[in-house]
């Protein structure tokens, strides 16, 4: 957390309070809530005047908290067990790799070289212990220390909410360089089938319409949307053209054209952002341009890249194990072990 003054409260049983934590940075469901946490708390001063709390503790532990973030604790047994192999994947592997970290890949916020990931959508959902309950921490010491490999290399585990029927490959959303053919574009049938109350935590269960969506703009409202998102006059805007599209029909390249200017965004989450006055689900949609608006039909929540987390939620609802799950998003991998 990084804040002018950061509020934070320690309690005789070692943990500590931070009030106002602001989650879902920069997205529909941005909001502030107060997070209570185990583990060393330090709250360091920066040179602009803020203040960061940065909390230290094992990796096992921060588990336990971040698949009942990412996911309610409600969920079933064999997805909690699937997203922390996958969320120790990538924890492992962003902390390994120096020259690797998810904020050189997709800027969702800040990163600071005082800690290793941050605490909301951009790293991973942390909230502290009050999401934590008996169950996550039973599937993390269920798969303790079980990483996803590809060939000898810990996978970068990508994930996001919904996919809308099909995943995304990484070159779509991100210019990193990186070998990632385990991330495969897959046809997922799960993600459409039911909604997974048990598996949404309740600012998710906000979000009804994650599969097929549509968003209409007046063309004023868009080019006073456009202007105010990228810092550039338009003028009023006249079309909005795909160029190019990923494997799963995410746009990965959009022209934009105005009556003053005109330009091509690139990369899934700019577009996003660009189109919305917080951010689009995704960039998988079509559009229709008619006299007096425009028309955004779209599917999916999310970047798109590796596993789907509704989708997941479905597949361990039907029976599916945590690692039939693995093996279905993330090709050509297997399971292995980092102490």
């Amino acid at each position: 957390m990084t804040a002018p003054h950061i509020d934070a409260v320690s309690h005789q049983d070692g943990t500590t309070t931070l009030r106002g934590v602001r989650i879902g940075i920069g997205f529909h469901w941005d909001r502030k809530e107060d997070q209570r946490f185990e583990g060393q708390m330090e709250i360091r001063p920066n040179t602009d005047g803020t203040e960061t709390a940065i909390n230290t503790l094992d990796i096992e532990d921060y588990l336990t908290s971040v698949i009942s973030s990412e996911m309610a604790a409600t969920a079933p047994m064999e997805l909690l067990k699937a997203h922390a192999v996958i969320s120790r994947s990538w924890a492992v592997r962003a902390i390994g790799h120096t020259d690797h970290p998810r904020g050189a890949a997709t800027p969702y916020c800040d990163t600071d070289d005082a800690f290793d990931v941050c605490a909301d959508d951009h790293c991973q959902r942390y909230e502290g212990i009050g999401r934590r309950n008996p169950r996550a921490v039973e599937a993390v010491r269920a798969t303790a220390h079980e990483v996803l490999l590809y060939g000898d290399e810990v996978c970068d585990c990508r994930y996001h909410k919904c996919c809308g029927g099909r995943t995304e490959i990484w070159e779509t959303c991100w210019d990193q360089e990186g070998e990632t053919p385990y991330l495969e574009s897959v046809e997922c049938p799960y993600c459409g089938k039911a909604r997974p109350e048990s598996s949404l935590n309740n600012y998710d269960l906000e979000t009804n319409d994650y599969h097929d969506w549509t968003v209409r703009y007046s063309r004023e409202e868009l080019s006073e949307i456009i202007r105010n998102k990228t810092g550039v006059d338009y003028g009023e805007i006249q079309h909005l053209r795909p160029l190019s599209r990923g494997e799963s029909g995410r746009i990965d390249q959009l022209e934009i054209v105005g009556t003053k200017y005109r330009e091509v965004i690139s990369k899934e989450l700019a577009i996003r952002k660009a189109l919305s006055r917080s951010c689009l689900y995704s960039s998988w949609f079509e559009v229709e341009e008619t006299e007096k608006e425009f028309i955004l039909r779209g599917h999916g929540w999310g970047h798109g890249v590796g596993l789907c987390q509704i989708g997941a939620a479905v597949m361990a609802e039907e029976g599916h194990t945590y690692r039939e799950i693995l093996a279905f998003y993330y090709r050509h991998t297997r399971l292995g072990r980092r102490e």
